[in-house]
């Protein structure tokens, strides 16, 4: 590929959004083209058309900043995440419905989305949110969101009726491009499983409470007319088509920064997967390099590392931060996230070329891995070291079930499996060299001390000041301290913004 539009690229951090929220493949993508028709029938001009473009493609872009929380507090976060989309706290008679219905996933939710929504909520936001908001400041303009774009992100939990979070937001208060954003996803909610006459009910059941009633009455001006741009065979090249103003185009090889970007949603999913993308792409590009692979397919297989986890988020936090053995059916939506990665590059023309290589890490040559089960002739030589650099990558981490393996451990398990004949021979060299490339670290960003940094690797993976202190052997006040040093150094307020900071600059893993 000579050049490639950034909107594909941002349309497969859409698809995989989809499936940490629980919402149908490419309700991101509707969302996206909703909005940008409700915002043409408002006659905005070609720059805040495209704000709302933007915003409402990756509206939840911050939703895997509490993936483990939420599993803790609902036990499964993707099912918490789908109820969230439709509450409705603005009208009490469907509100009580939806909280009796929504933990239907797990008796165990049902105390704690009462606890959260009927008792805590009326007290002030929840502090959940502003994680959310955090992550998509952090990573908007990495994405190269305008500010515009940035701040509607800030505000897709808010609501016309200032019932919302984190900010209790209210009326005019809230940006045109948030409350265009608010009336598309609930479009596209209410339009799924009924006719267009209930779902125009259902958006006018909600003016005025969750939604901007002014908007409202101009989506009911002529609801087909916004609707019909759904009724497309590929909403994707719809999106891309209708993307106002002139494209960005980038080469295939500049596409790192954004790769990174969606790495570290990914990461989120799990506290022990924090900064592990970045590190298979360390490993795997310094293997490349000592193999002669070409510039070109270093940076294709630099890219394919960073994205090789996409399909993560389709599973639960519970299970990724299970601290045991799991069951065959978890283990079965385990082996199906390299499906989920597969599908969401191979939907996405700009990231196509990398679908082989990155959904690729965990087939072996015999054909026992998964999810193709491919042999050695079906592997190319990228897929082949990213799959060593990710065996080597994940023992050197810790895990919530075993504390992270010495590379000397590591290197000899790759050893066996080369010699088993699972993993290729020479891949397994050149990563075990080449994770002996590492440079030690002498100076941290923001002024970081190497004891702040210590705090904030544990810090990001949600441990409390008290486990904090128990691992470092210092003070409960020490801690504190140090955290409140880190927050102020960095400009960062939650544990999930502590975490994208570590991980984009390269502070994880430990």
């Amino acid at each position: 590929m000579a050049s490639i539009r950034v909107t594909e690229v941002l349309a497969a951090l859409s698809l995989t959004t989809d499936l940490a929220t629980g919402m149908p493949f490419e309700k991101g993508l509707a969302v996206c083209l909703v909005a940008d028709a409700v915002a043409a029938r408002l006659r905005l001009d070609e720059a805040d058309r495209r704000v709302v473009f933007h915003a409402a493609l990756l509206a939840a872009v911050g939703c895997t900043s509490r993936a483990s929380e939420n599993a803790d507090a609902y036990f499964d976060d993707i099912a918490f995440q789908q109820a969230f989309h439709t509450l409705d706290p603005g009208d009490p008679a469907v509100f009580a419905t939806q909280l009796r219905s929504f933990g239907a996933w797990a008796p165990r939710a049902q105390p704690a989305l009462a606890r959260r929504y009927a008792t805590e909520a009326p007290e002030g936001a929840p502090f959940a949110v502003r994680s959310v908001c955090e992550v998509s400041r952090a990573l908007g303009p990495r994405l190269g969101l305008p500010e515009a774009a940035v701040a509607a992100l800030t505000e897709v939990k808010e609501r016309w009726d200032g019932l919302g979070a984190p900010d209790r937001l209210r009326g005019d208060r809230l940006s045109l491009a948030g409350r265009i954003l608010h009336l598309a996803e609930q479009a596209v909610l209410a339009f799924r499983g009924r006719d267009r006459a209930a779902s125009l009910a259902e958006l006018r059941r909600r003016a005025g409470g969750h939604l901007d009633p002014d908007l409202v009455a101009v989506f009911a001006a002529d609801p087909d007319a916004v609707w019909g741009v759904l009724d497309q065979p590929d909403l994707l090249t719809a999106v891309v088509s209708a993307e106002p103003g002139l494209p960005t185009v980038i080469r295939p090889e500049e596409r790192d920064h954004l790769c990174r970007s969606m790495s570290v949603v990914v990461d989120l999913k799990g506290r022990y997967l924090l900064g592990h993308s970045a590190h298979v792409a360390e490993i795997a590009d310094a293997a490349g390099e000592l193999t002669g692979l070409s510039a070109t397919d270093r940076a294709s297989l630099r890219a394919a590392a960073l994205l090789h986890d996409l399909g993560r988020a389709a599973v639960s936090s519970s299970i990724w931060d299970h601290p045991g053995p799991v069951g065959p059916g978890d283990w079965e939506r385990i082996r199906l996230h390299s499906y989920w990665t597969d599908r969401v590059l191979r939907r996405c023309p700009g990231l196509t070329d990398l679908a082989e290589i990155a959904a690729g890490h965990h087939e072996r040559l015999d054909g026992s891995g998964y999810h193709r089960g491919v042999r050695v002739h079906d592997q190319s030589a990228s897929a082949r070291l990213l799959a060593a650099a990710d065996v080597f990558a994940a023992m050197t981490e810790a895990r919530p079930h075993r504390p992270a393996h010495k590379p000397g451990e590591a290197a000899a398990h790759l050893s066996a499996e080369a010699a088993a004949g699972r993993l290729d021979r020479d891949a397994c060299a050149a990563v075990v060299e080449a994770a002996g490339l590492r440079p030690p670290r002498t100076e941290y960003p923001c002024g970081l001390t190497e004891r702040e940094v210590g705090v904030l690797r544990l810090a990001a993976r949600g441990l409390s000041n008290r486990l904090i202190a128990a691992e470092l052997v210092v003070s409960e006040r020490t801690v504190g301290h140090h955290l409140a040093h880190i927050y102020d150094k960095t400009g960062r307020r939650t544990r999930a913004g502590a975490a994208v900071f570590a991980m984009e600059h390269g502070l994880l893993p430990g």
